[in-house]
C-alpha cells in the first residue's frame, strides 16, 4: 500500500494509527478537521506534501522482525542494551505521548465515557511507576548484570544475589500486568465506541501498541535475561 498526496488524512489514519504522530508532528490535524486530503491538509500547515509522504509511506511499510529474532542466542549485555535502546526508551517516548490524548479525551468524552478516566488515572499510575522502575534497571541491576556477562563478579553486590533485585522486578512487572488487563477491561480490549473520534480512536490504539510492547519487553527481561543472570552467577560463585 502507498500514501498519496490525495489520500484523506482521517482515513489513513483510521487505517493506521501509526501515523497519527507524524500528522501531529506536522501540526495537520487528523481529528475535527481529518476530511481533508494530505495535499491540502499539508498546504494548510505550510508543509512540504513529498516529505510528509515519505514518512507517512516510511511507516506503514515498516515490519516488526521481532518473531525472527533468537534473543535466547544473544549476549546477556547485548540483550540488556537492546531492552534499554529499544523498550525503555519506547516506553519513555509513548508515555509522554499517550498522556495528553487521554487527557484530551477524557475532558471532551468523559461525561458520556466515564471509565476514561479510570483508564487515564490508571495509565498515570503506570506512567510513574514504570519509570522508577526503569530507572532502577539501568542503575541497579542491569550494571551488575553486565558484569556477570563479562564474569567480572570481584565483589559482593548491595543486595545479596541477583535474585533479590529480580524477584522486585518481576513483582513489578505483575502489578503492571494488571493495571493493563484492567485497562483493557474498561476499553472493551482497546474497542472505540461508535460515538468516537479519530483522537479517541488513536488513543485506544496507542495504549494497545503500549500493551503488547509492555508484554514483549516483560517477556525477554522475566523468560530470558534474569534466568540467565541467575545463572551466571551461580556458575561465577561456584568457581
Amino acid at each position: 500500500m502507498e500514501i498519496t498526496k490525495d489520500n484523506i488524512v482521517g482515513e489513513v489514519v483510521a487505517n493506521n494509527y501509526k501515523t497519527a504522530a507524524i500528522f501531529k508532528a506536522n501540526k495537520i490535524d487528523f481529528c475535527c478537521n481529518g476530511n481533508k486530503s494530505i495535499a491540502s491538509a499539508c498546504e494548510k500547515a505550510n508543509k512540504n506534501t513529498d516529505e510528509v509522504l515519505l514518512t507517512l509511506n516510511q511507516i506503514i511499510n515498516s515490519t516488526d522482525n521481532n518473531a525472527n529474532i533468537d534473543f535466547n542466542a544473544w549476549d546477556m549485555d547485548l540483550l540488556v542494551d537492546y531492552i534499554v535502546k529499544k523498550h525503555h526508551r519506547y516506553v519513555e517516548q509513548k508515555i509522554e505521548e499517550i498522556i495528553p490524548y487521554l487527557k484530551k479525551v477524557s475532558s471532551v468524552h468523559g461525561n458520556h465515557h466515564p471509565e476514561l478516566y479510570e483508564i487515564y488515572d490508571l495509565f498515570i499510575a503506570s506512567a510513574q511507576d514504570l519509570t522508577a522502575h526503569m530507572k532502577k534497571e539501568e542503575l541497579i541491576l542491569f550494571p551488575y548484570i553486565n558484569k556477570l556477562a563479562k564474569q567480572q563478579l570481584n565483589e559482593q553486590a548491595p543486595f545479596g544475589s541477583v535474585e533479590n533485585p529480580i524477584h522486585m522486578m518481576e513483582h513489578e512487572h505483575n502489578i503492571e500486568g494488571e493495571r493493563f488487563r484492567k485497562i483493557a477491561e474498561l476499553s472493551s480490549n482497546y474497542t472505540a465506541p461508535n460515538d468516537a473520534c479519530n483522537t479517541y480512536r488513536v488513543t485506544y490504539a496507542l495504549l494497545k501498541e503500549f500493551e503488547d510492547d509492555l508484554h514483549m519487553h516483560i517477556h525477554l527481561e522475566n523468560n530470558i535475561l534474569f534466568p540467565r543472570a541467575i545463572n551466571a552467577e551461580k556458575r561465577l560463585q561456584n568457581v
